[in-house]
């Protein structure tokens, strides 16, 4: 059998990366500046960072969910027509006892 690759496993490669790449420079630039765990916990425990914490993610979630949704809309046709339900028969009524 023919294996082949997909361009979806290649993308997540570059994904993969560059957020590890990303990730060692932040860690490098935090070394640098000398941030050490007990600044990092006295900034953490200030009421604006942990606002931040909670909403710069959430932020993010709501900005993508309505990219999300006008491009869906712009495009003009939902991605996948949902097949019509066919009806339940019930061989059952209200005035029929099970014994």
């Amino acid at each position: 059998m023919h294996k082949s690759t997909s361009t979806k496993r290649k993308s997540f490669r570059l994904y993969a990366i560059a957020s590890s790449v990303l990730l060692g420079l932040v860690s490098m630039v935090a070394l640098i500046a000398g941030v050490t765990p007990a600044t990092a916990a006295n900034l953490a425990s200030q009421p604006d960072t942990q606002i931040a914490v909670f909403m710069v993610p959430l932020t993010i979630l709501v900005v993508a969910i309505l990219f999300e949704a006008a491009r869906i809309a712009l495009r003009g046709a939902l991605p996948a027509e949902a097949p019509v339900r066919r009806p339940n028969h019930r061989h059952w009524s209200p005035g029929q006892g099970e014994g």
